[in-house]
Parts: structure tokens; sequence; C-alpha cells
């Protein structure tokens, strides 16, 4: 995979370019580069790409996502499953969480009769409520099981406990075992000389687990990792068949500490005007936590990073308010001035927003509506 030259810090928007802020803006061109280079690095290690579109919610990414040879969309919820395959034409979904409650199963056999869908499980009663619903219903629904590599959230770990799930799955009537899963966020979480050793050790655990399945009869076609961070170790491990990245296709402040990717390759910024200016080592903008999502990162203090700005801090939100540090003789932050700030966290950010602006050449050339936005059921 290529390694990004970090270019000095530019904005998106020319300087005569008038928006009302704040606003999510998404540089084309950058759009396009993310969403080609992924698609030619899984291309190179003959690895599916199957995004995660929790990232951008957004039909028209989608589309160009699919365009580019991805084989189908990576989802957390139904609602998000829905909207892509009823506005996005994706006839090939993952739904990368347990579907658990009668009112989803109700949902998942409708939106079965639209769409091929496979759903990750790693608990049998949930297992067991989806096998008797597709028994009684008399489909089958393809699942993949999700494994523990190292991340302590959801899955059984790696080897024996992921083995003994994946039988029991197998002998559900209505289900179908057709891969394994994790999700190697913990590589990500890494610190930077460390990365690539986690990545490497979270797809070769998942790889022998697949194994251990096999040589018990079932048979696993997708071996699937997904990480952005980790997209460039966990997918060169032989027997890995699947990559689902998410940020990729926009990056934000969480990727600069692993120094592949700097502020110019990250497609989409919060927009944001100076409000007030109340001291000299201080000013406000317009973008609080109702813009810009709560997370923090090791890249970069506070809440983003703003945009040739590198030694002003997002100090502290509130709903409407962000507080900028702002350091001696700082150029800028004038009452009306507007910054723009890339997100540390640009999933939750983009759920913040109705719209992304498309620009071209510093300027906004469409509106492309966030129709996922909130989809959390």
């Amino acid at each position: 995979m290529s390694t990004a030259v970090l270019a000095p810090d530019r904005p998106i928007l020319a300087a005569g370019e008038t928006i009302d802020t704040p606003a999510m803006v998404v540089d084309e061109v950058n759009l396009h580069q993310n969403i080609a280079e992924m698609a030619a690095w899984a291309a190179s290690l003959g690895v599916n790409l199957r995004p995660h579109m929790k990232t951008h919610k957004t039909p028209q990414i989608a589309r160009l996502q699919r365009a580019a040879g991805a084989v189908g969309a990576t989802v957390a919820k139904l609602g998000e499953a829905e909207v892509f395959v009823d506005q996005a034409g994706i006839d090939d979904v993952l739904i990368a969480y347990p579907v658990v409650g009668v009112p989803k199963i109700a949902r998942l056999l409708a939106l079965m009769e639209r769409a091929h869908i496979t759903v990750t499980l790693d608990s049998r009663p949930a297992a067991e409520a989806l096998a008797r619903a597709m028994y009684d219903a008399d489909r089958t629904l393809d699942v993949y099981v999700e494994v523990n590599t190292g991340q302590d959230r959801a899955g059984m770990r790696a080897g024996d406990e992921a083995v003994a799930l994946a039988l029991d799955l197998a002998r559900m009537p209505g289900l179908n075992v057709v891969g394994v899963l994790t999700h190697e966020g913990h590589a990500g979480a890494s610190a930077p000389e460390m990365i690539a050793d986690v990545a490497l050790a979270a797809g070769q655990a998942l790889v022998d687990t697949a194994n251990a399945i096999r040589a018990h009869g079932v048979d696993i076609l997708h071996v699937s990792v997904g990480s952005t961070p980790s997209a460039p170790y966990t997918p060169t491990v032989p027997g890995v068949t699947e990559m689902r990245p998410g940020t990729y296709v926009f990056y934000d402040n969480s990727i600069f500490r692993h120094g592949r990717i700097g502020p110019d390759r990250c497609a989409a910024r919060i927009a944001a005007t100076v409000v007030s200016r109340p001291a000299p080592d201080r000013a406000v903008v317009d973008a609080g936590s109702k813009a810009l999502a709560m997370d923090m990162s090791p890249s970069h203090p506070g809440h983003g990073y703003i945009v040739g700005h590198p030694g002003a801090t997002i100090a502290r939100i509130s709903e409407e308010h962000g507080v900028v540090l702002l350091p001696p003789d700082e150029p800028g932050f004038a009452v009306g001035d507007r910054v723009e700030i890339i997100p540390n966290h640009v999933c939750p950010t983009v759920n913040l927003t109705d719209e992304l602006l498309v620009v071209r050449d510093g300027h906004v050339v469409d509106r492309w509506p966030v129709a996922a936005r909130g989809k959390v059921r």
C-alpha cells in the first residue's frame, strides 16, 4: 500500500466560497483518491474489499465504492443496510453486528427478499432465535462467526471458543456458517511501532481459527478482517480473503499518529466560523458537540485538528461552542474567519450532519444527503 507524501496543510474551501457553518465539507479529489487507492490495494492482494459504510452513511459514496470494485457493503445496523439496499442498490450486505430481538428479525427477513444478507454472530442465544425464525420462514441465513483476536469487545476468543461456537451454529437449521470475522481495532490503538505486529498477529489468529473450523468439515469461505489503520498489514496474511476498512474514504485525525496519512489526505472536514475572540489566547468557533463527536485522539490534543493551525487546540466543547486555545501570535481567528477542522473520529461526526457539501477546486458543486444518519436500530 502506498505511503502518502505529507503536503502542507491546505483548506478545502476557496477563501471566497461562502457557506453557512458549521458544515461538513468533502474534497472530491481526495475522496476519489482514497477510494481508488484502497480498492487497488485489495486487488493487488487478491482480497475482496467489503468497505464498512457506517463511516459515510451516504448512498452516493457507496456507489463510488462499488464502482471501484467493492464486492458489497459492511454495515453495523439493519437500518443502515435498509438504506444502502434501497437507495444505493447494494445487493450484498454484511451486517457486522448481532441481530437480536423480534422486531429486528422481522425486518431482516423482509430485507432478505431484496438483497443477499449475511449476519455476524458471537452467541448461541442470538443464533438460536435467528435459526428458529429462518426455519419457520423456510429461509437460510448466511452467518459469520465473530472472533475476538485481542480487542476484547464482542466475539468469541480465537481458537477453541470460536471453533466450538461455529460448530454449534453449523448444526442449527436455517443457518449457514460461511465465514469468520474480526475487527482488529486494538491494532490501530497500538503504538505506531507496534501496529504491524499486532495486526499481523490478529490476522494469523483468525486464519488459524478458520482452518480449525474447516478441519471439522465446515466450509469457511470468508476470512474477514476490518480496520483502516491496520489495512496495510492484516490483509497480507495468507488465508485472509476479505477486508472491511471504513474510515479510509475520508480519513481523520486518528490516522496521523501512524505517519502514513497527513491532513491533506483527509477528505472530510467541519467548516466552522470564529464567532468570538474574548481573549488573545482564546477564540470560540461555532462547532461544538453537536458538530464534532466527543472522541479524543492521541494524534493531536483536543477535539480535532484545525487545518493550517497545528499549534491551536480545541480545548473544550459544549453543545454549540468550540473553545480554541491559541499560542502567542497565532495568525487568524478574528471574528468572522472560517476554519476547517479534521475530526478525531469521522464516523460519529458524520452522524451529526444532514448533508455533505462536495467541493471541487474550492467550490461547492453538490450536496449529498447522509441518508443513513441516525439509523442505529
